[in-house]
């Protein structure tokens, strides 16, 4: 009896580590853990691109670089940008401070990252993620606004004019000194866009929208000062 019990164990536990080994390698399956902070999310997706910043700026170009360096702080790296105004001049009304990723196009896609706010400038205090970026005057972005209003906390599409909010949201963006999570999650096939601040289960704001349906991938700010760390791009 003993035997076969040991037999059985060992047949078990086989299996088990099996069944590990199949689902870790299946190609284009992310697991949640490796989400970079979105919690238990599984998605048919793949990691394109990562950057902690601790090589270096060469992956970004940046429409004004006079406003953005990296900075350290216990060994770690972090972009920042360090001053509200800027050089660079849209052509319309839209941001001001524009990290673009460079050779990276995409149309259905996942950004993830960690953000922190380090001035409190009110209202619109904000942060920016842009996507399905064609030029300067055909793009979608997220203002990530403290107190919503049609000029904040949107989720906004320039198009040969100024930034034109597709949301009614009035959900606050509760920020403060600390870091925080941000996921958009574009969705080209059914015009879906999600935000997530800090939630990853509940979006923070929502839109259908299909004017755009390809582009470059970026974060910013309208014109305020914020510290990033830890981007995934997804391909989806």
């Amino acid at each position: 009896m003993l035997v076969t019990l040991i037999k059985s164990q060992f047949a078990a536990s086989c299996v088990a580590a099996i069944a590990v080994f199949v689902v870790l390698a299946i190609p284009g399956r992310v697991r949640g853990d490796e989400t970079s902070g979105s919690e238990a999310v599984v998605t048919d997706s793949k990691i394109v691109f990562q950057e902690d910043f601790e090589s270096g700026l060469g992956a970004w170009e940046l429409l004004d670089p006079k406003t953005w360096e990296l900075k350290e702080s216990d060994g770690n790296h972090t972009l920042a940008i360090t001053a509200r105004e800027s050089e660079y001049v849209p052509p319309v009304r839209s941001p001001f401070h524009v990290a673009l990723i460079k050779d990276l196009e995409l149309e259905s896609v996942e950004i993830s990252f960690r953000v922190r706010s380090t001035l409190d400038t009110g209202n619109h205090r904000d942060c920016c993620v842009f996507f399905n970026y064609m030029d300067d005057q055909h793009f979608y972005y997220v203002h990530l606004g403290a107190k919503p209003d049609p000029h904040s906390g949107q989720i906004m599409i320039v198009n040969e004019a100024p930034r034109l909010a597709l949301t009614t949201n009035e959900n606050r963006t509760p920020w403060d000194d600390k870091w925080h999570q941000v996921r958009v999650v574009r969705t080209v096939s059914t015009g879906a866009i999600d935000i997530h601040f800090d939630d990853m289960e509940t979006p923070h704001l929502h839109v259908i929208d299909k004017t755009f349906t390809k582009g470059r991938v970026g974060i910013g700010s309208f014109d305020d000062m914020n510290e990033f760390d830890d981007v995934v791009v997804r391909a989806r």
